[in-house]
């Protein structure tokens, strides 16, 4: 696509614009699971966001802070002539999701165990964990499938950001372990993100949703959220992990469709 930031994404369905929003080394298809059943009621629009996926990182470098993120991302709705579209996000795209409802940029916002609710030490915790997937990322592509294939290595492999492992495809996982294995923003994202915490105060409908299972940022933070953002509607994601559109499809979807649906038109 032109325009000031350049982005890769997956479009599918008709209806109200709905902008999906991964985490820090993942990419678009994160969304596969609940794709279609979103694209029922929306216009589906999954990002791969700048420096992850198949998005160049910006000429002019990523931005610096979230209020940078926020920025680069409304331009992206303006390129592709969205108007307040609906947007969900998971892990940091669940921040960016809320982040951008309390700027006022869209019509409402889900948010599935988002970044910016954990203490210095929970986010430390968390990208270490990631880091060491990255390096295991980098493992030849045939050990890489080998450990896929078989249901002990999906589980040693996956375990610690899916709550059900053995619900991803061996394909899936492979694209999985590219995307963060190539991701050229994770480092500088880390960086900038060390010192992140919302607090921000959306006047639109939001809903955030936790993985009871999350081993990544861990339930407990669900309930800052819940302190932080009286007004939202707050869910559990029981028996689901850090990425739980992979462990609940068919629950993530209906919770973003109630968000969705709590709009004004």
């Amino acid at each position: 696509m032109s325009g000031a930031v350049e982005v890769a994404f997956e479009r599918r369905g008709s209806g109200p614009p709905l902008v999906l929003l991964h985490g820090i080394g993942h990419h678009w298809a994160a969304w596969l699971p609940v794709l279609d059943r979103l694209a029922e009621a929306h216009d589906v629009i999954a990002l791969d966001l700048p420096g992850f996926g198949r998005s160049p990182v910006p000429a002019t470098g990523l931005p610096p802070d979230m209020p940078g993120v926020v920025t680069a991302v409304a331009e992206v709705f303006t390129a592709l002539s969205l108007d307040r579209p609906h947007v969900a996000g998971n892990s940091l795209g669940g921040a960016i999701a809320l982040e951008l409802a309390a700027a006022g940029r869209v019509a409402s916002a889900t948010a599935l165990s988002p970044a910016g609710f954990c203490t210095a030490r929970e986010l430390r915790w968390a990208l270490t964990v990631l880091g060491l997937h990255r390096t295991a990322a980098r493992l030849p592509a045939p050990v890489l499938r080998s450990m896929f294939a078989s249901a002990p290595g999906r589980t040693l492999a996956l375990g610690m950001i899916l709550a059900r492992p053995g619900r991803v495809t061996v394909e899936a996982a492979l694209a999985d372990a590219r995307a963060l294995r190539d991701a050229l923003a994770f480092r500088a994202v880390a960086r900038a993100g060390r010192g992140y915490a919302f607090a921000g105060s959306p006047a639109v409908p939001v809903t955030v949703a936790w993985g009871t299972r999350d081993r990544i940022l861990p339930y407990r933070q669900a309930a800052l959220a819940r302190s932080r953002l009286p007004a939202a509607r707050h869910l559990d994601l029981t028996g689901c992990g850090h990425v739980p559109m992979h462990d609940d499809p068919e629950l993530v979807a209906s919770i973003i469709l109630g968000t969705t649906e709590a709009a004004p038109v």
